[in-house]
């Protein structure tokens, strides 16, 4: 990379980073420090913790499209606006119906997919690939920060502290943007990363990306249901004060860390993702059954926030490598943007439900609600392919004269899928490199251009 795309890279990574730090540090400390807010109850509390998912689920697309209309970097600039103000507005709240319509405020700056694509705009193709990945492990990074200092300020300044911290990094996030943040000089076409709707259907009824899809929605449902009792039940049923639950996370995330790696490894390497896959999902159902089945054994919960730690690290960095190994060429862009739409309808819902089942039925019922979750997407899993181990390639088509680019380049070996994007004279194709004839290609549409 050069200067330029490593100051992008960096400016970019910090800002998406800080966003997600402000709401994982929420996870930990709501369920706790949300009793105290007059109007509260289970549900409310559960609705407080998930409906920033609906917000986002219902906005990710839409600011994704109008960015392409707009620009990236005002899109970004209103929607770090909007998580501010919600942020201020939650440090301020002094109701629970305050703090949930300040959540959905929070929520409702939905940039993470323009984010993208102006880290799209800003590489070079070659780099690109490289520098999502370094945003995903911002992502991871951040998570693992929010569960420790979460509960050390909520400790110290209550939750309205949490927010009030948040409300620092989103304005530092909009200084970033405007001062950090270089402005493209021309806006990449955007397929990979921003949702085409005339593509929806296709994605819609791709049933391995549907499994995928059910499965970062039962995921996250089952992470927001966890968040609504755990807190709680360390406190209230094992005695665990509320000021050492961060040393509780940070030994029990870094645990399942650290048995992740090696399913990781093993997975990419010997391209045996599948089982891997299938591992996580039952480790996830696992975790559940132990959390639901702890009781009063303190040892057996902690065995099972081990467990799901590891599961969800592990489900969390796989899934979005199958959504762009299965997506059809071209159009990443539209399986991420409805990925991410199933991602934070299951918060919405998983806070929902974790609230309906805990004020029903006690917080030890939400655990076997997240377990139901778990299974249900088990037997999902079951039944995908073995994902192919395929890359996108950008082929111009401009002067090429009057040629049917699909048709021809689907004569190429190794060539598994084409989508030509109309009026752009532009093609994206997803290649098999054990057997694609890149010189055949070449010569094919040297071929048709001279013609």
């Amino acid at each position: 990379m050069n200067s330029f795309e490593v100051r992008a890279l960096l400016a970019l990574a910090f800002l998406y980073a800080s966003r997600m730090l402000g709401l994982f540090m929420v996870l930990p400390v709501f369920a706790l420090y949300a009793e105290g807010y007059p109007g509260s109850s289970a549900l409310l509390v559960g609705v407080g913790l998930g409906i920033y998912g609906l917000s986002q689920g219902l906005l990710q697309i839409p600011f994704g499209l109008l960015s392409d209309r707009i620009g990236r970097k005002p899109l970004i600039f209103a929607g770090m606006l909007l998580f501010l103000a919600g942020s201020i507005l939650a440090a301020t709240a002094d109701s629970m119906v305050g703090l949930i319509i300040a959540r959905a405020l929070q929520g409702a700056g939905a940039v993470a997919s323009v984010i993208m694509a102006l880290l799209s705009d800003l590489t070079k193709e070659q780099n690109r690939t490289r520098a999502m990945a370094s945003i995903g492990g911002s992502i991871g990074l951040s998570f693992g920060v929010a569960m420790v200092v979460g509960p050390i300020v909520a400790n110290h300044w209550g939750l309205s502290g949490v927010f009030w911290l948040t409300s620092v990094l989103a304005a530092v996030g909009i200084l970033v943007v405007a001062f950090a943040v270089p402005s493209p000089v021309a806006r990449h076409g955007g397929h990979e990363v921003i949702p085409l709707p005339s593509m929806l259907g296709r994605v819609l009824r791709d049933a391995e990306l549907r499994r995928l899809n059910v499965g970062i929605f039962a995921l996250h449902f089952a992470q927001m249901a966890t968040w609504v009792a755990l807190p709680l039940m360390l406190e209230q049923t094992f005695d665990f004060s509320r000021d050492r639950h961060w040393l509780l996370y940070l030994g029990t995330m870094g645990g399942g860390f650290v048995l992740m790696v090696p399913f990781i490894w093993y997975g990419e390497s010997k391209r045996k993702m599948k089982p891997v896959f299938i591992i996580a999902v039952a480790l996830l159902a696992f975790a559940e059954l132990l959390m639901a089945s702890a009781g009063t054994r303190f040892n057996i919960m902690i065995g099972g926030l081990l467990v799901f730690f590891m599961a969800f690290n592990l489900l969390e960095a796989s899934l979005p490598s199958l959504v762009s190994k299965l997506s059809p060429a071209g159009i990443k862009g539209t399986a991420l943007g409805v990925y991410s739409t199933s991602q934070f309808l299951g918060t919405f819902c998983g806070g929902v439900v974790g609230g309906v089942v805990a004020q029903q039925y006690g917080n030890g019922a939400v655990f076997w609600a997240s377990l139901v979750a778990a299974l249900v997407w088990l037997g999902f899993a079951m039944t995908m392919q073995p994902p192919r181990y395929l890359r996108s390639v950008e082929v111009d088509l401009q002067n090429r004269g009057p040629l049917d680019a699909k048709g021809l380049m689907t004569q190429v070996a190794g060539v598994v899928d084409v989508v030509v994007i109309p009026g752009q004279n532009m093609a994206y194709v997803k290649v098999d490199d054990a057997h694609f004839e890149q010189e055949q290609m070449d010569a094919l549409l040297a071929q048709s251009g001279s013609a």
